[in-house]
């Protein structure tokens, strides 16, 4: 079984989210006001201690600015074809 927390994909998906917020110019904390969440639970997700679901990488990506399509397309990008779940 693969520990897919720890996957590329995974990995690809924290490093876009990170470099899209800033990108913004917003720091976790920003983001985590906007989100109405804790700066901590933003830097769990980032850090990759947290995994997120669909919608809440939706939800993020709005806030960020972005398309979730286009997270989704690049994590697909970094994702190796034999990956597992």
């Amino acid at each position: 079984m693969a520990k897919t927390i720890h996957s590329e994909g995974h990995e690809a998906l924290c490093a876009e989210l990170i470099r899209i917020r800033r990108a913004e110019g917003m720091t976790q904390a920003d983001l985590a006001a906007k989100l109405s969440c804790h700066q901590s639970m933003i830097a769990r997700i980032e850090s990759g201690q947290r995994r997120i679901d669909v919608v809440e990488l939706i939800v993020l990506a709005r806030a960020l600015g972005s398309k979730a399509e286009d997270i989704t397309n690049l994590v697909d990008s970094k994702t190796p074809k034999t990956q597992k779940l």
